[in-house]
């Protein structure tokens, strides 16, 4: 497989932990990975974390023109292959399916013009609310690919669906996908 350029979005949820293990196999397949997060997600994992398995800028911020003269949000979604969101929370899903942009990640995901997945990851009572729901329908049929979460145990001591998908199963489909395009 041709090494692409891979942009990892990261979202607040307690998943993220998982992020970090998906980043560091892509990074072992070869592929160049930026990250960007929002502000949530810091509070479950550093950027340093993936800074050390990128050897990368962690992009946190649509203004920093010290990394991206041109806006991240133009640069990273210019130069990227493919996106993928992992965890994507409810709270990221609404925003999106409905064209919220006011944060980093959301304001890429509407610039990045490649194939998009995401891999929810959420409380089940929030998993199984219509809105998410008709949301989660409505980027399905946007053309956006969607890395079903597992049921099991969650963060909230609860047995469900919800839970992200593991980083193996969330890199095979990353790896399917730019395998189209080769």
């Amino acid at each position: 497989m041709i090494p692409r350029e891979v942009l990892v979005g990261v979202t607040g949820g307690i998943a993220a932990f998982k992020t970090a293990a998906f980043v560091s196999q892509l990074v072992q397949a070869g592929h160049h990975v930026t990250v960007a997060m929002t502000s949530a997600a810091t509070s479950f994992v550093g950027e340093a974390t993936f800074a050390a398995l990128t050897k990368r800028h962690v992009a946190t911020r649509i203004m920093d023109p010290e990394h991206y003269p041109l806006g991240a949000h133009i640069e990273l979604a210019d130069r990227a292959a493919l996106m993928c969101v992992a965890p994507a929370t409810a709270d990221f899903v609404g925003k999106i399916a409905n064209g919220i942009a006011d944060d980093l990640l959301s304001t890429l995901y509407l610039c990045f013009e490649g194939p998009v997945l995401l891999a929810p990851a959420m409380n089940v009572q929030m998993w199984n609310k219509p809105a998410v729901q008709r949301n989660l329908k409505q980027l399905t049929e946007d053309g956006v690919r969607l890395i079903a979460p597992g049921s099991g145990w969650l963060s909230c001591r609860q047995v469900g669906v919800g839970r992200m998908a593991e980083p193996e199963q969330i890199l095979g489909e990353v790896q399917a996908v730019l395998q189209a395009f080769e």
